[in-house]
């Protein structure tokens, strides 16, 4: 082992690697170790739904951490719709990306945006790993799909513009993400490692185009993805390629690149497409050396030895020359930057804001009705009568999490009391068979009519063929797709909210009773 003579300090070596770091946590309360590591420089902590239970107990768990570093970053993944934070154990009150691309108006992404800053504000988060850049080219897309703003880049590019503007003038930092794009993919990176092969020149028309909006419209990070993109690097994924971090999206832009000059924060390094092939420790590395300025970790691993193991091997990789001193402390003072910027905004603003209750936003629903689009058929006519509501619930992806609820049931039973309701995860429904599973269902709903609710059919077998069999028996059958609506509408209804937010589902059942 060779050891490089390092002018800086220990102390402050220590510090940077800190400051670099993003790491989540178990409780509702901060543990004493990340109380401690904030005092010893931690830069950032990251909540995760398991940290929320309400916008007030957050307020007081952020209290808490600001009360030892008064400037520390508090990120979350927040996006709305089907991914949401704040509101996991409900259901978000704003539609997510497809919807509001389905909608087209940047005034609304951008009031959508800023309401939904306004709510992280006020629970004193104030760096959002959101909003998704990814243009989504491959429909069946496992782990992007509805988090898209669209499949076409000029659309992505505008909303998301628009999503940064309204989130940043609530002084939340929005981080976009998954550069350079994840939309074309067939694997989650969450479990291995996906590959984008096609030329620079689709890149730069596709993919790119978005991000150059995003930094045009002031982004204040960027997330990099796991994913490996030949034309770009044909050895190293994105977070892990200084070809793709500092080689495109840092360098300017009259030598081809982005021209990007703020923070770089890359996706959840325990996540399998770096952590099975690098190591987390190696993995974090590696991805500073490339260009990468913060380290997300904790969706998985969230406890104080995985924080100290980063910090000594970043402290380790400086000694041995493995990671420039002089790339660590600017990558320090980038996150050191950002909190300057959130403290800033976050003292313009004080007093201004209030913790808003999880619940209906006249915005979000607003967004969500606007979403929704409905094939009618000349025989339906809107329920007045309790229905039968069956769920096909496929997998989530882990982006999703399995914890937040979705679907109709609740708001028709709202609506039209008696509503009953059954679930049909995607094993059931195989081991029985399409036609057999529509017999049963049949008989469960007797004469009531069925309301079928799915989510990404296009995307499972099991789930178009038991929708095709229940339609095919029962046409009168009401269909409410709350995925990528890719399949031709079928049934006397049937109606593509463009997500599975709460709003939507209340959206749908709107149009159901016929109150839209």
């Amino acid at each position: 082992m060779t050891v490089i003579t390092v002018d800086t300090p220990a102390d402050v070596l220590a510090r940077d690697a800190l400051t670099v770091l993003q790491p989540g946590f178990r409780g509702t309360e901060a543990p004493d170790w990340v109380l401690r590591l904030l005092a010893e420089g931690l830069g950032a902590v990251a909540l995760f739904s398991r940290n929320i239970e309400s916008p007030e107990q957050v307020a007081r768990l952020t209290a808490q951490l600001r009360a030892v570093r008064p400037d520390v970053l508090v990120a979350a993944d927040e996006e709305g719709g089907d991914v949401t934070r704040l509101e996991a154990r409900g259901g978000s009150s704003f539609p997510g990306n497809l919807a509001l691309g389905a909608v087209d108006d940047v005034k609304l992404t951008r009031a959508v945006a800023a309401e939904l800053g306004r709510r992280l504000a006020a629970c004193g988060v104030n760096l959002n790993w959101a909003p998704s850049a990814d243009v989504n080219s491959d429909p069946g897309n496992p782990v992007i799909g509805v988090r898209s703003f669209g499949a076409e880049p000029e659309l992505v590019a505008r909303n998301t513009a628009a999503y940064v503007e309204g989130m940043q003038s609530a002084g939340v930092a929005t981080s976009v993400k998954h550069f350079p794009g994840h939309g074309d993919t067939g694997v989650d990176s969450h479990h291995a490692m996906p590959r984008i092969d096609v030329d620079l020149d689709t890149l730069r028309d596709r993919e790119l185009v978005p991000f150059k909006a995003a930094v045009a419209a002031g982004t204040k990070a960027v997330m990099s993805a796991h994913i490996l993109v030949p034309a770009l690097d044909p050895d190293l994924p994105g977070t892990l390629s200084s070809a793709v971090l500092t080689g495109l999206l840092r360098a300017p832009r009259e030598q081809g690149g982005l021209g990007y000059d703020g923070l770089i924060v890359t996706d959840g390094i325990e996540m399998q497409a770096i952590s099975a092939a690098y190591g987390i420790e190696r993995g974090t590395v590696m991805a500073l050396a490339a260009g990468a300025d913060a380290i997300c970790v904790g969706g998985g691993l969230s406890d104080e030895q995985t924080v100290l193991g980063l910090r000594d091997a970043i402290v380790r990789a400086v000694r041995e020359g493995d990671l420039p001193a002089e790339r660590l402390a600017d990558a320090a003072a980038r996150v050191r930057d950002l909190q300057v910027w959130a403290a800033e905004r976050a003292g313009a603003a004080e007093g201004t804001a209030s913790a808003a209750p999880a619940g209906e936003s006249d915005i979000g629903l607003e967004a969500a009705r606007r979403a929704l689009r409905i094939t009618r058929r000349a025989e339906f006519t809107p329920l007045t009568e309790a229905p039968y509501v069956a769920a096909l619930t496929p997998v989530a992806n882990i982006a999703v999490g399995d914890v937040t609820p979705w679907g109709i049931a609740a708001d028709l039973a709202r609506l039209l009391p008696g509503t009953v309701t059954g679930t049909y995860p995607g094993r059931e429904v195989e081991e029985l068979g399409a036609e057999a599973f529509a017999a049963g269902l049949l008989d469960e709903a007797g004469d009531r009519t069925i309301v079928v609710v799915v989510r990404d059919a296009h995307r499972h077998r099991w789930m178009s063929e038991a929708l095709a069999a229940v339609v095919s028996r029962r046409p009168g059958t009401v269909v409410v797709e709350m995925g990528v609506p890719q399949a031709p509408a079928t049934g006397a209804l049937h109606i593509a909210t463009h997500g599975a937010a709460r709003v939507c589902g209340t959206a749908a059942a709107e149009a159901i009773v016929g109150s839209v």
